[in-house]
C-alpha cells in the first residue's frame, strides 16, 4: 500500500514538473536587465580574460591577431 502511494504521488509530481509554462517574449525583457547578467563587470570580465589569454600560450590571443605566443 505505501509503495503504490510512493508511486502515484511520483508520477503525480512528474506530470505537474511537467507542465511548466514556456516564457513568452515579451516576459524576457525583465531577465534581460544589465543587473541579471552572469557577468555584473563587463570591465573586470575583458580584464581577466586577456590575463587568462595571455597566459594560455596556445590560444593565441582574444580578437586581435596572435601568434600563439601570447604576445599580442
Amino acid at each position: 500500500m505505501r509503495w503504490t502511494l510512493l508511486l502515484t504521488l511520483g508520477l503525480a509530481g512528474g506530470l505537474v514538473g511537467c507542465g511548466a509554462p514556456k516564457v513568452q517574449a515579451w516576459d524576457k525583457q525583465d531577465l534581460a536587465k544589465p543587473e541579471m547578467a552572469l557577468d555584473a563587470d563587463r570591465l573586470e570580465t575583458r580584464y581577466s580574460e586577456h590575463i587568462y589569454f595571455s597566459r594560455e600560450g596556445s590560444s593565441g590571443g582574444w580578437s586581435i591577431g596572435g601568434g600563439g605566443c601570447g604576445c599580442n
